[in-house]
């Protein structure tokens, strides 16, 4: 229990690490076209992400898919710029038209990028563990806690934009949205492996 205890910890620290703020910022993009009254969909989408994420963990520690660290390191800042892109492009669709559906798979995409890039550190952390299982399922749970506390923050921020301040919502998702993007770019920079 204490080794699952340990692993829950690792998961909350790996999400909420304000130095490693490449979490924060895609669930921040994520979440950012959604209302309070939307938690649900995008509750359900931190949840597809934490899924994909520990499956690239799974593959790696079990050494059925291994993939270039370098060419992650460079894919996780665009999945986060991409996200934001999506954002504005979101804006200019029409409301009818908007789906849940394409959010989800590019969601599950790019949680397997962000868990391939976390998975050398925990192939490491593992290598004297027999059962693999417990400690992948207790880093779940510490990485699915540590995002509903995101993204209800970043809901609970635009719900204070929007609702006392009364910034519009596709104010809001621009101005949010261009800033993520900016937030991005050095990182592309620092990361670009060509």
């Amino acid at each position: 229990m204490e080794d699952f205890i340990f692993y829950i910890e690792l998961g909350l620290k790996h999400v909420l690490d304000l130095n490693a703020y490449d979490h924060i910022l895609f669930l921040a993009a994520l979440a950012i076209p959604f209302t309070f009254r939307e938690w649900k969909p995008v509750l359900v989408l931190a949840t597809i992400f934490t899924i994909s994420h520990c499956a690239a963990l799974a593959l790696s520690v079990y050494e059925l898919l291994v993939m270039d660290v370098g060419l992650i390191e460079f894919l996780i800042p665009v999945t986060i710029f991409l996200t934001a892109v999506f954002n504005l492009l979101y804006l200019k669709s029409a409301k009818e038209h908007k789906s849940i559906l394409l959010h989800a798979i590019a969601t599950a995409f790019f949680g397997l990028i962000h868990g391939f890039g976390f998975s050398n550190y925990f192939k490491m952390l593992m290598a004297e563990e027999s059962d693999k299982f417990s400690p992948l399922l207790g880093f779940a749970v510490g990485i699915e806690i540590s995002q509903v506390l995101i993204v209800l923050g970043v809901l609970m921020l635009a719900y204070v934009i929007q609702s006392i301040l009364k910034v519009k919502q596709p104010l809001f998702i621009g101005v949010a949205s261009i800033l993520i993007i900016l937030l991005t770019i050095p990182m592309l920079w620092e990361t670009y492996p060509f």
